[in-house]
């Protein structure tokens, strides 16, 4: 009982049943994705590794809303990372090893998992699902919600006034650095700004002169020069003659920008900064209160994205690899490369750069970040580098009101597939098979 008579808050016990579901379900998938061989239990054992993390990650946020709501403690999931990181690089493995094989070893991993590019999606978004179940224990380091507005959906519409979601953001971000700096007394230099823009300026110099698909070429080249009679014995005779050639081009492409949008500055945040890296828009605490503005920008972007699928330069330029529609497997392969380098792109301008410099510069690094941020545009139609302005704003601003990068990469990612897929339904159509015929 409580002090005033009540009874103490008891847990609701229907999110752990429906974690503990999920766990069962996670097991047999797994088990079935083992014993596939030839026949559809790797299909079957995909389906369930997904259901079966989403409904284990979903329970345990319900319970754990529930432990809040309460003023109870959340369990800790030390787990979370460690299995959210070995199900994402089995995934990401299971997408890209094919590529980097002879022919003859191929079609050997085409007999073997005839529904493997399925399995490897799974295990990739249930990896994804663990990890930013982990993400979610971090306690952010801001209020959860800049400027929230409490009550039915109808209330918070009011956020869509722009006088609102711009204007009156920038100016509670402005007061939350002022607060930071008075906080500090005015002592020590800002090197906040210094050191992430500099950094930036640095790994964007990476990007662009090593990042693009005629370095990897160049160094092909140098180690098996053209001309070659034999069959292919080294790697890189085994990367000239790959059917999936093109595709080995973009996993260089995107491996350079998660190395220059991710990895480079998370470790200039923990090295330098010494700051937790989550804090820096990866915490997803809240994203659930305000997915609604997400929604509501993807459905106007959707809407945008079906009008101009129908033009000739639209469906001539998207998707980037043109292989794309030859089968699933080069389908998702593509999209996980390019999701990857969204969300190590949205975590770069959005994430390590607004965060790293709000203290000093107020809402005004918002519009420090545009800059470069329309630059990354340069060489795409006019109108969509001009586009990029006005998308950075929008983003820069709704990373910084929410405190996440969560919201803006999910925009991203889903317009960008959204988009390719539009464009092949408009040309070549959807893949028909799970495999290449190599």
């Amino acid at each position: 009982m409580g002090a005033a008579g009540a009874p103490s808050p008891r847990m609701d016990h229907r999110g752990e049943w429906i974690a503990r579901a999920g766990w069962a379900g996670l097991a047999v998938g797994l088990a079935l994705v083992g014993l596939e061989r030839g026949a559809e239990l790797g299909a079957y054992g995909a389906l369930g590794v997904l259901g079966g993390a989403l409904c284990a990650v979903g329970g345990r946020f319900y319970r754990d809303r529930d432990a809040r709501a309460r003023r109870l403690p959340a369990r800790p999931a030390p787990w979370a990372f460690p299995l959210g990181a070995l199900l994402l690089g089995a995934g990401a493995v299971g997408l890209l090893y094919p590529a980097f094989l002879t022919r003859p070893e191929i079609r050997e991993v085409i007999a073997a998992h005839p529904y493997g590019p399925l399995v490897a999606v799974a295990l990739g978004f249930a990896g994804i699902a663990f990890l930013i179940d982990g993400l979610d224990r971090a306690a952010p380091a801001d209020p959860p919600f800049a400027l929230e507005i409490h009550g039915p959906f109808w209330e918070k519409a009011r956020d869509l006034d722009p006088r609102r979601f711009f204007v009156a953001t920038w100016r509670e971000l402005d007061a939350e650095a002022a607060r930071a700096r008075e906080a500090d007394g005015g002592a020590g230099y800002a090197w906040g700004p210094i050191v992430a823009l500099s950094t930036g300026a640095v790994c964007l110099a990476l990007m662009e002169y090593f990042g693009h698909a005629p370095t990897l070429r160049e160094i092909v080249d140098h180690y098996d020069p053209p001309g070659r009679l034999a069959p292919p014995e080294t790697f890189f005779a085994v990367v000239r003659d790959s059917p999936f050639r093109r595709l080995i081009d973009f996993v260089w492409w995107s491996g350079w920008r998660v190395l220059g949008f991710f990895v480079l500055p998370a470790l200039v945040i923990r090295l330098v900064l010494r700051r937790p890296i989550a804090e820096h828009g990866l915490c997803p605490r809240g994203f659930a209160d305000h997915v609604w503005i997400y929604v509501l920008f993807f459905g106007f972007v959707l809407a945008l994205v079906y009008g101009v699928s129908y033009e000739d330069s639209f469906r001539t330029y998207y998707p980037f690899y043109r292989d794309a529609s030859r089968s699933w497997y080069d389908f998702w392969a593509w999209e996980a490369l390019y999701a990857a380098q969204f969300f190590s792109l949205e975590f770069f301008f959005r994430g390590f750069w607004l965060k790293a410099g709000k203290r000093a510069m107020g809402s005004h690094v918002i519009y420090a970040m545009v800059v470069p941020y329309c630059m990354i545009h340069f060489g795409k139609p006019f109108l969509e580098t001009l586009a990029a302005i006005i998308a950075g704003i929008v983003l820069g601003t709704l990373a910084m009101r929410t405190r996440s990068i969560w919201s803006g990469f999910l925009i991203h990612v889903s317009v960008a597939i959204s988009m390719d897929m539009a464009a092949l339904m408009q040309t070549r159509g959807l893949p028909t098979q799970w495999w290449p015929d190599v």
